[in-house]
């Protein structure tokens, strides 16, 4: 119970400060159609400035000024490049697998098959990747404490958070250990993850300025969010699959960008 209240009351705390004046993200210390840019090249970013690209389901490619490229919920495919660090869940084969490129630096798993937590908060380059786990749905088996983790990038002033599969709402412990978050990339299926009334009201709890969805199945499920949503977050639907973003170009108003389906 006190655990519970301090992290409720620096949650508090973190939100009455303003966003730019926190120095990092911290507020307390059947699968779909893949998306494949059709020649990936690096970019020529600034020093503020972040491309992220997504190559399908839950994968997204984020890659900072210093060249640095992680992989989102890597299940071997990675949009054709060699990432640096690559990230996985356990819900789904479509999330993760056991065999990923043996040359791939860092490969941060959700879960521990340890038992336990997963704990992550390590630098590649200039990226920061730490991770807040949560419980998933484990059919007979109940409920699996610690299945999923909410990885959180810090790079070039940004808090990029992606939920992963995440299947229940967050608690106060949930949301001072994940912090500040500029943007986040959200499940939005409806029914294999959480119903998208329940994952709408994560995202009012999250606070972030962009929202990107993901993990839908076909143009009628992502709709049905965009509908969902439509009340609080202004709608750019881009014609392309990536998107540079900074601190400079964070909308005032929370937008709801999203990706081509293809």
């Amino acid at each position: 119970m006190r655990k519970l209240f301090l992290s409720a009351c620096l949650v508090l705390s973190a939100l009455a400060v303003p966003a730019a004046a926190q120095g990092d993200c911290l507020a307390i210390a059947g699968r779909e159609p893949r998306v494949v840019p059709a020649a990936f090249e690096p970019a020529k970013l600034a020093d503020e400035e972040v491309r992220l690209t997504f190559i399908g389901h839950a994968s997204f490619i984020i890659e900072s000024p210093g060249g640095i490229r992680i992989v989102t919920d890597y299940a071997g495919f990675s949009g054709g490049i060699l990432p640096d660090a690559v990230t996985m869940n356990r819900a789904h084969t479509s999330h993760f697998t056991d065999a990923p490129d043996p040359a791939i630096k860092h490969v941060l798993r959700g879960w521990n098959p340890d038992g336990g937590p997963a704990v992550h908060d390590l630098e590649v380059g200039d990226i920061r990747v730490r991770n807040v786990t949560t419980d998933i749905r484990g059919g007979m088996a109940g409920r699996i404490k610690d299945g999923n983790s909410i990885f959180v990038f810090e790079v070039a002033g940004l808090c990029i958070g992606h939920l992963g599969h995440l299947h229940h709402l967050l608690g106060p412990e949930h949301v001072g250990l994940i912090g500040r978050l500029d943007i986040v990339l959200v499940p939005v299926d409806g029914g294999y993850t959480m119903g998208q009334v329940d994952m709408l009201g994560v995202l009012k709890t999250l606070k972030a300025r962009v929202v990107i969805p993901m993990h839908f199945f076909g143009p009628a499920t992502l709709n049905r969010f965009i509908a969902t949503v439509s009340q609080v977050y202004e709608l750019e639907t881009s014609t392309t699959p990536e998107r540079i973003v900074s601190t400079a170009s964070l909308p005032d108003r929370p937008k709801l960008l999203v990706f081509p389906v293809y």
